[in-house]
């Protein structure tokens, strides 16, 4: 298009609104362009490249690992792993130095998370054979052991010999790992996007990974009439937040009372609006692999229905930009709060709702 075309296709000067809302102001296509290429011949394309989330075959099928602006979300029963899953990305993350990650969790405190760190980095060293993990349980037991052992003036948990591998191996990322306990009262969307604000301008470029533990647990202030209402304004305020941030955001998603008494739980059954679905680029749903292998894999074969349970299938039930309808599997350690992140394609045919009873 000529100079004059555009000129008449243009309004004059800065097209922009300015509001008690906010402002809004489009922009050509040429601008973006434009701001596309410098970014490219200023090198500074790490937004364009994605975070790894350190699940191989999960990575694999999402495009090799979530983007800025893009919204991933966790789903499943109770039980399933969702934590576990989500932490452990963050700290694949963070041990891969590619990003810093920010972990907001509601249900539990800041000390019980690196409780489960200690014990996840005891047994991912040994996989598959776990020798010298330490189980969660033991954890405490064993910072509590260097207190009695060492006294109560002084005492050394890195001093602890079961404990100091672990420790170690925390100490090399965990600057790169920010862990924050949810308030009903602080933790809002407003307030997450003034951290993720403040994180820019402390580290410059550094790329930041969000992950909200779990979504119906942010507070909306004054709160809605109903969780529909909500779960509405939460999913599409973490949507905007990496859009307008330019982060990757990872949320868990909680499940409906239907959703806990399917035979397998999908996308459907995530608990309070229908927004959820629509504002995803890509849902996970995990289910345990012994509750929804069809029947023909088991029947005829105990011992192998109880291998079934040491694994969760984690269903890629959206993928906005690949492909969708995915089934792989990870075998659980919940003992030592990991999967074994290699995982695989799932051989055995899964039921669906309505073919359950064939």
């Amino acid at each position: 298009m000529s100079t004059e075309a555009a000129d008449m296709a243009a309004p004059g000067g800065t097209w922009r609104l300015d509001t008690d809302q906010g402002s809004m102001q489009p922009r050509s296509a040429l601008d973006v362009l434009g701001d596309l290429n410098e970014k490219v011949t200023s090198g500074r394309v790490g937004e364009f490249q994605p975070v790894p989330l350190g699940f191989t075959p999960l990575d694999r099928a999402i495009g090799t690992g979530l983007r800025a602006g893009e919204l991933l979300l966790i789903g499943g029963a109770q039980g399933t792993g969702k934590t576990t899953m989500a932490l452990q990305m963050a700290r694949n993350v963070a041990s891969a130095g590619q990003a810093n990650v920010l972990y907001l969790c509601f249900e539990h405190d800041e000390q019980y998370l690196l409780n489960r760190l200690i014990a996840m980095e005891s047994a991912l060293a040994h996989l598959p054979h776990k020798t010298g993990a330490i189980k969660i349980q033991d954890v405490r037991k064993e910072i509590l052991g260097t207190w009695v052992a060492e006294g109560a003036v002084g005492p050394d948990i890195t001093s602890n010999p079961r404990l100091r591998p672990s420790l170690d191996r925390i100490a090399r990322y965990g600057q790169n790992l920010f862990l924050l306990r949810g308030s009903q009262t602080a933790s809002t969307i407003d307030n997450i996007r003034r951290l993720v604000r403040q994180h820019r301008e402390l580290s410059g470029e550094r790329r930041l990974l969000v992950i909200v533990d779990y979504l119906q647990k942010v507070p909306q202030i004054p709160e809605p009439e109903n969780e529909t209402e909500k779960v509405t304004y939460v999913v599409n305020g973490l949507k905007d937040i990496a859009l307008a941030e330019d982060v990757p955001m990872i949320s868990i998603v909680a499940a409906d009372k239907e959703g806990l008494k399917a035979s397998r739980l999908r996308n459907f059954h995530l608990r309070g609006s229908s927004a959820i679905n629509y504002e995803a680029d890509v849902i996970l749903i995990l289910n345990e692999k012994y509750h929804i292998v069809a029947k023909v894999n088991i029947e005829f074969n105990p011992y192998q229905a109880q291998r079934f349970r040491d694994w969760v299938i984690v269903s890629v039930e959206k993928n906005r930009g690949g492909q969708d309808n995915v089934d792989l599997e990870f075998e659980k350690h919940f003992e030592f709060s990991c999967f074994d992140p290699s995982g695989r394609t799932v051989q055995e045919k899964l039921i669906e709702e309505r073919l359950y009873n064939d």
